[in-house]
Order: C-alpha cells, then sequence, then structure tokens
C-alpha cells in the first residue's frame, strides 16, 4: 500500500491496483504478445485461475514520492526491442502520473520469451 496526502485528504494506492493499471497498458502496446510470470505467487494464480490477469508479470516497489516497475513480458518475432521498450516506458510513467500523481522512478523490462 502506498498512502500520501494531498489538498484533498489521504489517498491510498494498492499495490494490485498499479500492477492492473500498468498491465493494462503494457499489453496494448504494439508487438507485447502477452504477461509472463514473475514469481511464484504469479505462476500459481495463473495455473488455478487458467486465464489472462492483468497484473501478472509486474511487480511494484517504493513509497508514496516514487515507485520502480519491473515488467516481464514476452514479444512478437521481429520486433525492435528497443523501440518497445522505450515506448513502454513513457507510457507506464506518462499513465501513473496522470491517474494517481506518483512518479515512476525506473521502469524494468525483461523479455521473457519471443513468439511468432
Amino acid at each position: 500500500m502506498i498512502s500520501y496526502e494531498n489538498m484533498i485528504g489521504k489517498i491510498t494506492v494498492s499495490e494490485g491496483y498499479l500492477c492492473k493499471l500498468i498491465g493494462g497498458e503494457v499489453t496494448s502496446c504494439f508487438g507485447v504478445v502477452g504477461m509472463i510470470p514473475s514469481n511464484n505467487r504469479q505462476r500459481i494464480t495463473k495455473f488455478i485461475s487458467k486465464g489472462k490477469s492483468e497484473d501478472t508479470g509486474i511487480s511494484v516497489s517504493g513509497n508514496a514520492n516514487t515507485i520502480d516497475v519491473e515488467i516481464h513480458i514476452a514479444v512478437t518475432y521481429g520486433m525492435n526491442i528497443n523501440a518497445m521498450a522505450t515506448s513502454i516506458t513513457e507510457k507506464v510513467k506518462y499513465v501513473v502520473k496522470e491517474i494517481t500523481d506518483i512518479t515512476v522512478n525506473r521502469v524494468v523490462i525483461k523479455i521473457d520469451g519471443i513468439k511468432e
């Protein structure tokens, strides 16, 4: 949970919400085939649910001022990975700042799979 106060009052943002927000943006990027589970909890959840979950493959750490995001994805064969990573990074930083007013300090993108 990330909590901070502004002129309206106290705002609490859960890690799950941030993961779903970021996951929705990442999966909409051109060339991203899917999200890859990044830890055992996500692997078990994916196995049990048998469906696509937007928060799979994303971990968020930090405080109310800045957060660090790690994303595990699978991409389409033949894509320019550098251009994709830049696009995903900028999109994640923009969306999180606009919706939650939390600054994203660092986005780490790990390509865990390539699919045709």
